[in-house]
């Protein structure tokens, strides 16, 4: 039986080594941070039924996953830069892609792994290929380590990925600007009437606001801006008064409860800037070793990423444990199913994109939202 390395304890990695550990494979995970309450995890993620919840119910973690659903959190607005409600969808309470904190989703999958199999502070410097499917793995303390079954679960800015694949994230012209309310109901009134109890999006050409209502009465915003990255290199994000009112600017004209969203936040504004692989990214197969999540498909977020993940770690873990003595045969089996996956919802994410943001927007996204229930795509899109 091969044992398994993992770069990276994100979800799709944890799935992994989850299964792994289930079915009795030896596993091991490397990770950059020095413990698992290091950073925030970031907000909310709608988990779908054929994707995120079939690689949780396969771990076995079902049950944990329902107790941390937000309830009513479902539900989707759609608006106009004037307030205007152009599309409202209520939680229908059918369970197929409920809301729950990405701290939340981590914290269950870190609990179903023994101690020890998860090394952290362990930042992957580089990596070595010795033949055969092994690999040496050097990380920054200095320590090393011999792998025969190497997957890369790190990420965008995979230190695996360049041992398959040439390609490097680009980025797509698109970057949110992360702000939070809190208290809201009580403290921001307008803001947590206009984003509602779960979903919304304020959208128009080359511009958005997206809120998403969170546990304990807050409001998550990703402001989305079509612009180039010189152009938000120019924006001192240390400065939170000066970057805060050059974002705002970009809004002026639109109602004051949804640019309340980015004056009136409580924390200091966060640029994220979106990068995507080519879509369909895809390698030859390299004895020993394998990608899953972003750092195989990096797209623009849809809803998709962690469910992807989550499911990319779910397969192979399945794979590998049904050639427990045949590596080569499990990846390649994994590869297969995966490489056309991740190219259609990349594809999507893409399409997605210019939809909220396009010379049509804010319509073009009602048309996707009235698609969605006819069946054209599997889900509706939340960063």
């Amino acid at each position: 039986m091969t044992p398994a390395t993992i770069i990276g304890a994100g979800l799709g990695g944890l799935v992994l080594a989850r299964i792994l550990h289930v079915r009795g494979v030896p596993v091991t995970i490397y990770e950059a941070e020095p413990s698992a309450d290091a950073r925030t995890q970031g907000g909310q993620l709608d988990i779908h039924e054929h994707d995120g919840q079939a690689a949780l119910a396969a771990a076995g973690l079902i049950d944990e996953f329902r107790a941390i659903i937000h309830g009513g959190a479902q539900a989707s607005r759609v608006l106009d830069r004037h307030g205007k409600v152009l599309l409202e969808e209520p939680d229908d309470g059918t369970g197929e892609r409920p809301e729950v904190l990405r701290g939340d989703l981590r914290r269950i999958l870190l609990g179903s792994l023994p101690p020890g199999t998860i090394r952290w502070g362990k930042r992957l410097s580089s990596v070595a290929a010795l033949g055969d499917g092994r690999h040496e793995l050097t990380f920054a303390d200095g320590s090393t380590s011999i792998s025969r079954l190497l997957v890369g679960a790190d990420g965008a800015w995979s230190k695996v990925r360049p041992l398959l694949a040439r390609a490097e994230p680009e980025y797509v012209g698109t970057s949110f600007v992360e702000t939070y309310l809190y208290d809201v109901d009580q403290r921001h009134p307008a803001a947590a009437e206009a984003v509602g109890r779960g979903a919304m999006s304020a959208l128009a050409p080359g511009k958005g606001i997206i809120a998403h209502r969170e546990p304990g009465n807050v409001l998550h915003t990703y402001v989305a801006l079509n612009r180039p990255a010189a152009w938000f290199a120019a924006i001192d994000f240390s400065d939170a008064d000066a970057a805060t009112a050059t974002i705002a600017a970009e809004f002026e004209g639109w109602a004051p409860a949804l640019t309340a969203l980015i004056t009136e936040s409580e924390v200091a504004p966060v640029l994220r800037m979106l990068h995507a692989l080519p879509t369909g990214h895809r390698w030859d197969r390299m004895p020993g070793m394998t990608l899953l999540g972003d750092a195989a498909h990096l797209a623009p977020p849809a809803g998709e990423g962690a469910n992807l993940a989550m499911l990319d770690g779910a397969e192979l873990g399945a794979a590998i444990a049904a050639h427990p003595d045949d590596p080569e045969a499990a990846l390649a089996s994994y590869e297969a199913a995966m490489f056309p996956r991740s190219e259609a919802a990349a594809a999507d994410a893409h399409q997605i994109l210019t939809l909220m943001l396009g010379a049509r927007a804010p319509f073009s996204f009602v048309d996707f939202f009235t698609s969605a229930h006819r069946g054209n795509f599997d889900s509706a899109a939340r960063p």
